[in-house]
């Protein structure tokens, strides 16, 4: 079922998501505690912000939509298959996951194995498996926010709803990623000053994205069931 936009005002389903608060709340003392006991200095506000846009976002849609009870299991077993691959793909294009094949050693680090590392809270703490194969990466408001578009995925596929748009904008949510790419294809053309540019507003855009992709997924703007 998807939401309306009189349903997010209304009291009822507002109070039945107040513990969103304490989310919140969670989040803010972690960044308290995290540059209150380490030596890490705030540098750019919105880069310590985004990870919980993402986070909060990604939380409250999956608790805010409702998936239809009276679905057949084949379109259920359909959705999630649909979903699933929704999520790899992000997760790939956003390099959180990769295959090298002909059996080509990771092109990044000589370490492999499992990695943790620490970083700012929603960017870690990251862990990283990292084999001649493959590398898997877990950076936490990548991976919450991916799943959260893949369960928005899943229930618009079972409400038999047309997603392209919103899958497209779910896909693109990872450009933060793959903007380094463009860019440095782009710099060839328009010069390199134009290319830092965008690749500097990467996680702005992606982010922006996928608020974009939330939105279409969770209001679905036309919808009729």
């Amino acid at each position: 079922m998807s939401v309306t936009f009189a349903r997010l005002w209304d009291p009822e389903f507002r109070h039945r998501h107040g513990w969103l608060l304490g989310v919140v709340a969670l989040e803010l003392l972690s960044v308290v505690a995290y540059f209150g006991l380490t030596s890490a200095r705030i540098t750019d506000l919105r880069y310590v912000l985004y990870p919980f846009v993402w986070i909060t976002v990604g939380i409250w849609a999956v608790a805010a939509v409702d998936v239809r009870s009276d679905a057949p299991t084949s379109h259920r077993v359909a959705a999630a298959v649909v979903a699933a691959a929704y999520f790899l793909v992000l997760a790939w294009l956003a390099g959180l996951i990769a295959v090298y094949l002909g059996g080509h050693a990771h092109a990044h680090s000589h370490i492999h194995g499992l990695q943790i590392g620490m970083a700012a809270p929603g960017w870690g703490p990251r862990v990283a498996y990292v084999t001649h194969a493959f590398h898997v990466y877990f950076v936490p408001y990548r991976v919450i926010g991916f799943l959260a578009l893949a369960y928005l995925v899943y229930a618009t596929v079972v409400d038999a709803t047309g997603a392209a748009l919103s899958g497209a904008l779910g896909l693109a949510s990872c450009v933060g990623c793959t903007f380094p790419i463009f860019a440095s294809l782009a710099a060839g053309v328009v010069g390199p000053s134009v290319a830092a540019t965008v690749t500097d507003l990467s996680v702005d855009l992606s982010t922006a994205v996928f608020l974009a992709a939330v939105a279409l997924l969770v209001v679905r703007p036309g919808f009729r069931r």
